[in-house]
């Protein structure tokens, strides 16, 4: 690949993005669950991380986009199903108790992208989740979350954008999903 030095660069990776209904479901989801008690990830931002690229050059997304492009997989259904606590990123997340083998395929096709851009994946088991809450450090006692059928028919590439108001996510790029 040429040379990127002193081009700019963009922080992206790839996600599973909520439509408004899954996005709102899980925004009313956590307000009952935290109250105000604590700052909620804000309702545009929630997602479900695939593979985190990093800040990338112009040609290092071009390459991730073909990539992309020849990714392979059924849409499937996800259940929302769980809420946890990690104690040391304080992060309370929600996620799947079961994961589709479509999901795991699709994870795998993000890391192989990713490895043949020349970017090295997460070293860490990957497990998928929404951050619903950053800077936690106990969990809420009374940890009831209604269950939340996804249909997931698309991935998509997205910037983190980080600016005086906090950081935002902009979708660049949608892939549909298929018959594998």
């Amino acid at each position: 690949m040429s040379s990127d030095r002193g081009e700019k660069r963009q922080r992206l990776f790839f996600a599973l993005w909520p439509d408004e209904n899954v996005r709102l479901t899980l925004d009313q989801a956590a307000g009952k669950l935290l109250g105000k008690r604590v700052k909620r990830v804000i309702a545009p931002n929630l997602h479900i991380t695939l593979a985190f690229a990093g800040s990338v050059s112009a040609v290092v997304r071009r390459c991730l986009e073909r990539a992309a492009d020849d990714i392979r997989v059924p849409c499937f259904e996800l259940c929302i199903d769980r809420v946890a606590h990690w104690p040391r990123p304080r992060i309370l997340w929600a996620g799947p108790t079961h994961v589709p083998a479509e999901l795991w395929s699709l994870e795998g096709a993000m890391r192989q992208a990713l490895e043949g851009c020349g970017i090295e994946p997460e070293t860490r088991p990957w497990q998928p989740h929404i951050t619903l809450a950053r800077k936690l450090s106990r969990p809420p006692e009374d940890v009831e979350f209604p269950s939340l059928h996804w249909s997931i028919s698309h991935f998509s590439l997205v910037e983190s954008v980080t600016d005086p108001a906090g950081v935002r996510y902009r979708v660049l790029r949608s892939w549909a999903l298929g018959s594998g």
